[in-house]
């Protein structure tokens, strides 16, 4: 089945004051890329980056899999695909203070946070809803608009999947984005973009499928031959040893053999063959991209932290009980240069 282009245009511009977008890289740009020397620290939901590329502190706040559920009458035709998901977190446990609390309360607070800190941008990695409401898109809508903050998102396996409609799941994931998910793309590409903050470089891959296709794949390339500093922002965390098969972007045991939940969660069965080449071979250009700062996902619902190649892959708790990573990019102080230069 012939894949259908999401978009014609390849630039958009996004509000806020130094922070840009592009949804592909400006192939003149490119640079010879050099090995990155990067302290990272992390403390609960902490997380603090010391580099030399970095000339001016960056907050970001990290957010993941809120699982909202909220719906009103237009979703009334799709209840029989949503009903177990509109079930699933409607009360949750915060992560810090072990009260009762449920996802939308604790979306309002995590962004009540960014506003406090002062946030250069929020993220949004995935599953910030539990299948696509109008009603919960539209609401997180307004609540961004109130922050007056910048913010990136790129859609987890949950934000466009009405369980057991049937069809691909990419063809399912064009259609939702399409139908209900595309304003919060902001006229980028929803499948790959780059926004650049104070001379950081992030990019936003949808990998909800589990699954890489090759145009991502050469707008990754792209972006790390330009040399600017990368910090990449995935649903799925990639694949590192000794991890669940959640852990499910470039692993090599992922496909049908290990495929648990396919009829839980009404969906097609991962492939026989499992990931395409392409996935594997994004797996490869990530750990060995010499600017990558960090990566940073959700989908687990558990703090994480992996490194490989010495490139941390940083997972967020679930924000459905509360949970956000609050990440600072910093320059490095004189005192430390030795550590790491």
């Amino acid at each position: 089945m012939k894949r259908r282009p999401f978009f014609k245009k390849t630039t958009a511009a996004l509000m806020g004051i130094g922070f840009t977008s592009e949804a592909f890289s400006n192939t003149s740009e490119k640079k010879t890329a050099k090995p990155l020397k990067v302290c990272t620290t992390m403390e609960q939901e902490k997380v603090f980056f010391y580099a030399e590329v970095i000339h001016e502190s960056i907050k970001v706040v990290h957010i993941a899999d809120t699982h909202l559920f909220r719906d009103d009458d237009r979703g009334i035709p799709y209840q029989e695909y949503s009903g177990r998901m509109a079930k699933a977190y409607n009360r949750t446990t915060h992560f810090k203070t072990r009260a009762q609390t449920n996802p939308e309360e604790a979306f309002e607070e995590t962004l009540a946070f960014a506003k406090k800190v002062n946030a250069d941008v929020i993220t949004l990695v995935g599953d910030i809803f539990s299948f696509p409401s109008e009603a919960a898109i539209e609401w997180v809508l307004s609540k961004l608009k109130e922050t007056d903050i910048p913010y990136i998102y790129i859609a987890g396996n949950h934000d466009w999947h009405y369980e057991g409609m049937e069809g691909p799941l990419e063809d399912l994931r064009d259609t939702w984005i399409q139908k209900r998910l595309l304003p919060l793309y902001q006229g980028n590409h929803p499948l790959m973009a780059a926004y650049d903050l104070k001379g950081v470089r992030f990019l936003a891959i949808d990998n909800s499928t589990y699954q890489i296709n090759q145009e991502q794949l050469d707008f990754f390339k792209e972006h790390v031959a330009s040399g600017v500093p990368l910090v990449l922002l995935v649903h799925i965390p990639l694949y590192a040893p000794g991890k669940s098969i959640s852990f499910g972007c470039g692993n090599p045991n992922w496909g049908a053999a290990t495929d648990r939940n396919f009829k839980l969660e009404r969906r097609p069965k991962w492939p026989e063959e499992g990931h395409t080449a392409t996935t594997l071979n994004f797996h490869k250009e990530v750990f060995n991209a010499p600017n990558l700062l960090g990566i940073f996902t959700g989908h687990i619902h558990q703090n994480s932290l992996e490194a490989i190649k010495g490139k941390p892959q940083i997972v967020s708790d679930d924000n459905a009980s509360g949970g956000y990573l609050d990440v600072s990019f910093l320059p490095l102080a004189e005192q430390d240069r030795h550590l790491i230069l």
